[in-house]
């Protein structure tokens, strides 16, 4: 059948190269759990960030001068970058660390699961290659009650707590659709200069605040196992991962990339029981069903076979 005169293309199902970057994105990003759980033990959350994003950005600013391309190629983009710097880690950062004083992970987790969502809305009314479908619309709903089983009796102990926190949460989620948006502007520009753009914008950001809340002293007094995981935060779940991010929102559109959001609650829970021996609950197994069965219904192809 052919197409109709005029008829704006949509974006396919995502190919297995985009399934695969997006599968270990999640699986990189469940990890940085690992790394953070020590890193906050010695290291305040807000200059956490300013260390992750920081040391992120350098080790791309070597890898491009090196390798290349030119970073030069971000320039005519300086202010889209501290746009997006802002809505995709200080802003929401900034609100996640707030909404979570108040409320529990697993609540966090749900509300944050919800990303997809106001990317996929979002996406419906700003572009003309992403627009509303069923499949998408159900495959989210799966995703986020998979997230919301997989807690369990989490989700319940946590549902208490101010609203104000909870729309800081969902006003993460919202931050990160819109920074979707923004990352989509920047075609043609490769993925290693976006990524390297957006965390030297954030660093720059970053290194006024934490000095103004905290001042100089102590801020590099951590130990070196901290220190460590410091890295392994910074270099593989930022520089590597933004990487692999971007080049999946440039490949597979916006609302595609969101869904990792639904994937890192999963890999966070296979790596504690891989790696720590924590048990596998049936609620979480459950979860996870569920997850899945939301991504499968999102890729639309299998349903299209029956």
């Amino acid at each position: 059948m052919s197409t109709m005169a005029g008829a704006v293309p949509t974006r396919g199902p995502m190919t297995l190269k985009d399934w695969t970057q997006l599968l270990l994105l999640g699986a990189i990003w469940g990890g940085s759990f690992f790394f953070a759980r020590i890193a906050v033990s010695e290291i305040h959350p807000l200059a956490l960030v300013l260390f992750r994003v920081a040391i992120a950005a350098i080790a791309l600013q070597l890898y491009l001068a090196v390798r290349g391309p030119s970073f030069r190629l971000a320039f005519p983009h300086a202010g889209l970058f501290f746009l997006l710097a802002l809505t995709n880690n200080v802003v929401p950062f900034s609100l996640i660390f707030a909404g979570q004083t108040q409320l529990g992970a697993g609540v966090a987790s749900v509300l944050n699961a919800t990303t997809p969502f106001w990317t996929l809305v979002l996406a419906n009314a700003l572009t003309t290659d992403e627009k509303l479908s069923w499949n998408k619309l159900a495959g989210i709903a799966l995703g986020v009650a998979g997230t919301a089983v997989m807690i369990g009796p989490g989700l319940v102990a946590g549902l208490g707590g101010p609203v104000w926190a909870k729309f800081a949460l969902i006003g993460a989620s919202v931050s990160y659709a819109i920074a979707l948006m923004i990352a989509r502007r920047f075609k043609g520009v490769p993925s290693p200069v976006v990524a390297t753009g957006q965390l030297t914008a954030s660093t720059i950001i970053m290194i006024p605040i934490v000095l103004v809340a905290y001042g100089p002293t102590g801020l590099f007094s951590a130990s070196p196992p901290v220190w460590a995981a410091v890295l392994g935060l910074a270099l593989l779940s930022t520089a590597f991962a933004y990487i692999l991010y971007f080049n999946l929102v440039a490949s597979a559109g916006a609302t595609n990339a969101s869904l990792v959001t639904l994937i890192v609650p999963v890999s966070a829970l296979l790596l504690g029981f891989l790696f720590l021996g924590e048990r596998l609950a049936l609620f979480e197994i459950g979860g996870m069903t569920l997850i899945g069965l939301g991504l499968v219904t999102i890729d639309g192809r299998l349903f299209g076979k029956w």
